[in-house]
């Protein structure tokens, strides 16, 4: 069933919030609303994106009334070296906020990926629009199913609370709240403490054996922590270490 836009606003009566039943991507709608100048935290939710935007400019799987498709507008004061942190910042707040509202242990993978059990049960996209940002969150809820090959390699909050549903609503007034609280913590303390926190939330992050997407030459190797600015650092077979700007991160 739709969510209970009653119950939303009534956790956060300030704040602008646009829903729609249907959409190509809440990112493309919340852009607009940026360009108009709408006010910090405004947030668009949808109950189906038909062209959901993934990383890497892959889709991302919008089955109606089953997940959350929410994008954010944040204007947080961030050094450009600080913004490059955002989207790990946002992988806190996903997880906290699925800590608190399903019970559920998740684990990070960098940048900006939340696994239940190894499966994908969240992605984080973020864009600029000028002096803004774009904080594109996705998270399987209800999802009782996927299709193939998505089956093999995505989970939802349901399937990983066997089979117990869970409140859309609870999870997006929580997820707002969380992603204002770790955005504030990057804006006044800068990307040190939000690092540490992600290298500890993450066992990705430190001696794991992975494989690195990058086009047509894939990089294997074992993972050896972040650098200052964020990146992956990456031990490779031969000793030496290589960091890591972007790319797809998946155990070997």
């Amino acid at each position: 069933m739709p969510l209970d836009l009653d119950m939303i606003r009534a956790a956060s009566p300030a704040r602008e919030l646009v829903w729609l039943a249907s959409c190509g991507s809440t990112m493309t709608e919340a852009a607009r609303l940026a360009r108009a100048g709408c006010a910090p935290g405004s947030v668009v939710v949808a109950e189906e994106q038909t062209a959901g935007q993934g990383r890497l400019g892959r889709a991302w799987h919008s089955e109606p009334e089953a997940g959350l498709y929410v994008t954010i507008v944040l204007r947080p004061a961030l050094a450009e070296e600080n913004a490059r942190v955002l989207s790990m910042a946002l992988g806190l707040a996903v997880a906290e906020a699925i800590a608190r509202v399903a019970d559920l242990r998740t684990d990070l993978r960098w940048p900006n990926d939340v696994l239940i059990d190894g499966k994908k049960c969240a992605g984080i996209l973020v864009q600029a629009e000028g002096a803004a940002f774009l904080a594109g969150i996705g998270i399987n809820v209800n999802h009782t199913s996927f299709p193939p090959p998505l089956d093999a390699i995505a989970t939802s909050l349901r399937l990983a609370a066997g089979g117990r549903p869970q409140s859309r609503e609870m999870l997006l007034i929580r997820l707002l709240e969380t992603v204002d609280s770790f955005t504030r913590m990057l804006a006044d303390g800068g990307r040190a403490p939000i690092l540490r926190m992600f290298a500890r939330a993450s066992s990705m992050v430190s001696g794991k054996r992975v494989i690195v997407e990058q086009g047509d030459a894939p990089l294997e190797g074992v993972t050896d922590g972040l650098d200052s600015s964020g990146f992956l650092l990456l031990r490779l077979p031969d000793g030496s270490r290589t960091t890591i700007l972007a790319g797809g991160v998946r155990p070997a």
